[in-house]
């Protein structure tokens, strides 16, 4: 039996002891696997039982991940089918399974969690891992599931269960290792939740009981708030006394807490690094005293009001740069002396106040490939820029695959070593419909094959997210901030803050429905990943 909804509530419960424990156990032998890359015969699996519909499962000669053949398994009709190795020489404690797979429908977007790995011990929780649909472009996932194995043997389960005909499933590369993964930060942006509460917004859990939202989400597991700060915005929030108010109650649930400095008026990404207005005219030298004490300003007043930062952002998706534009001097990645200038003050400011903040650098457009990326990190790092963490934008459906989300965090990881990895941005619709006037980001042109729009799709998506973060090796994916859950569509609460009605364009792929229903992507930041 695996983990069902209500023992993930129960779990949530427990989620700090069991990672904590966790990371305290000493390390295990990991026993190998016969056959784990199918490679003993081009016609049987060697060393594998195959229960339920046999004849859906076969050996494959081409498309491996490694070697020259991998698992298959497929039928025209529905099935069932299980490919299972019980393997010995465990010593007690934690271990990983880690398999190459692939997954997907005949009919894009049809096949939904119907592929899983999973371990089966004796006296212990069996845990499964779904494998999620990989159609947006076939590209192999490592995928990862961790068990408690009490005792001497436990055993290997890939399987399909699907009522879907044509549904296919892939598997190559079987390994075990010790130790487990967790999701150390499951993490929502809340920044536009002040504005949104009042312009009255209301917010319900699935019962339909309107309750405080950041109560509802710390219910739902989630454990980190990320907020961002402008300097000084038009509409007078998501500036430093928006941010103070609101750090009193992400505090008061428990949660850590993510600031996000901007260093702008507005809106800061790829396409817009605003310098504020009252920084416009300044020189170099005068721009980075600005971050520096802004960034000393905010983070002082909320230390000093017991409600200290736990992780700290230089820079909001500053693949450009920050303070680009509209101002005397810039911080444009065309003179890494002039950026390199500004990060640091930003980071040594952070370091100044919270010395055991973690420090995030934040980019985006993976789509663009994981070499601009890593240059850019490297430059920071030969600029003298302190920071722990790798962050970085991904939404599936602008920067590509769950496989390259993978590939790059691997590539990212492994070239900066001593750093961690977080997904400090993503989201997925349950609906593509609207609920104000403003089109939405998300629209049907946006939805993923295997992940249909709706609050299963949505929920598998982010699953399937925090999986590939929470699986990285080393234990150094960090964890995941969906963003802006709870900016729900309300009259005046918009996107622009020189115009209160603007309009959202968010609020399909908010957590919250249209009837301001928690939805069931909530079960998705539960603390055990299985």
């Amino acid at each position: 039996m695996g983990i069902t909804r209500a023992s993930r509530a129960v779990a949530a419960l427990a989620g700090g002891l069991l990672i904590a424990g966790a990371f305290a156990l000493p390390a295990q032998a990991a026993p190998s696997i016969t056959n784990a890359g199918f490679e003993s015969s081009s016609s049987a699996l060697t060393g594998w039982t195959v229960t339920g519909t046999t004849s859906a499962a076969s050996v494959a000669s081409s498309g491996a991940h490694g070697g020259s053949r991998r698992a298959n398994l497929w039928a025209s009709g529905a099935y069932t089918t299980e490919l299972r190795q019980t393997v010995s020489g465990f010593t007690a404690g934690w271990y990983t399974l880690r398999v190459w797979a692939r997954s997907g429908s005949a009919t894009p977007g049809q096949a939904l969690d119907v592929t899983k790995i999973g371990l089966e011990c004796a006296g212990s929780t069996w845990r499964y891992q779904d494998v999620p649909s990989t159609e947006q472009d076939n590209g192999w996932l490592q995928v990862a599931a961790s068990a408690y194995v009490p005792g001497s043997s436990c055993t290997v389960v890939l399987k399909t269960s699907t009522t879907v005909g044509g549904a296919w499933a892939h598997f190559d590369d079987v390994t075990i290792e010790s130790g487990r993964i967790t999701r150390p930060v499951r993490g929502m942006d809340v920044s536009s939740l002040p504005k949104n509460e009042a312009n009255g917004a209301v917010y319900r859990d699935e019962n339909g009981n309107a309750g405080d939202a950041v109560a509802l989400l710390a219910g739902s597991g989630v454990n980190y708030a990320r907020l961002k700060v402008w300097v000084n915005p038009a509409d007078g929030y998501n500036n430093k006394a928006r941010v103070l108010a609101l750090a009193k109650r992400v505090k008061a649930a428990g949660m850590g807490l993510l600031v996000d400095f901007h260093y702008s008026d507005t809106w800061a990404d790829p396409g817009a690094q605003k310098v504020p207005a009252a920084w416009s005219s300044y020189t170099l030298g005068q721009l980075a005293g600005a971050v520096a004490a802004h960034t000393t300003d905010v983070l002082t007043a909320l230390k000093n009001q017991g409600t200290p930062a736990d992780m700290v952002q230089v820079g909001n998706e500053i693949n450009p740069g920050m303070l680009v534009t509209g101002g005397a001097a810039s911080g444009s990645v065309s003179s890494w002396s002039n950026l390199g200038t500004l990060l640091r003050a930003g980071a040594e400011a952070v370091r100044a106040v919270q010395p055991n903040a973690k420090i995030v650098l934040h980019l985006t457009n993976l789509n663009n490939g994981v070499s601009g990326l890593q240059s850019w990190y490297a430059n920071a790092a030969a600029q003298g820029v302190p920071f722990d963490v790798i962050g970085l934008s991904f939404y599936g459906y602008w920067h590509g695959s769950l496989s390259s989300l993978q590939s790059g965090a691997k590539t990212l990881l492994a070239a900066f070593p001593g750093k961690q990895l977080a997904v400090v941005e993503t989201a997925y619709g349950f609906t593509t419909a609207q609920d104000d006037a403003l089109t939405n980001i998300f629209g049907s042109g946006n939805v993923i094959p295997g992940f249909p729009a709706t609050p299963a799709g949505q929920a598998s998506y982010v699953r399937a997210v925090q999986n590939v973060v929470a699986g990285l090796p080393g234990g150094r994916g960090l964890g995941v901030f969906y963003w802006e859950g709870t900016w729900t569509a309300v009259p005046g609460s918009a996107w622009d803050p020189t115009n209160s009605w603007s309009g959202n364009g968010w609020e399909n792929q908010a957590i919250f429905d249209y009837a301001d229903k928690r939805l069931p992507v909530r079960w998705e930041f539960q603390p055990d990943p299985s």
